[in-house]
């Protein structure tokens, strides 16, 4: 589990049945629990249904080779919840 900070957006990507990617320490050793999920997060949309802490912000990777991802980073605790960087056709969006 993510810490506090992103526990309750963890938990309602798993409650709406939102495959999981990955989980673990991504890249660097700064990252503690990120965990990925097969959708397109919606930063705004999530911001409106769900209460994040003031901890936890916005964070965007449009990487050429290295991977793209579109999420939240708890800056206290170094956990994350990623999703696709981009909205495309036949990709979940979260929340739909």
């Amino acid at each position: 589990m993510t810490c506090e900070h992103l526990r309750a957006l963890e938990q309602a990507l798993m409650a709406n049945d939102i495959r999981e990617t990955f989980r673990g320490a991504a890249w660097s050793n700064n990252c503690r629990e990120w965990v990925y999920f097969d959708c397109f997060l919606n930063l705004l949309a999530v911001r409106e249904i769900i209460e994040l802490a003031d901890c936890v912000v916005e964070h965007s990777h449009r990487g050429t080779h290295d991977g793209q991802e579109r999420g939240f980073v708890c800056t206290c605790c170094n956990d994350a919840i990623m999703g696709r960087y981009a909205a495309s056709p036949g990709v979940i969006t979260f929340p739909g």
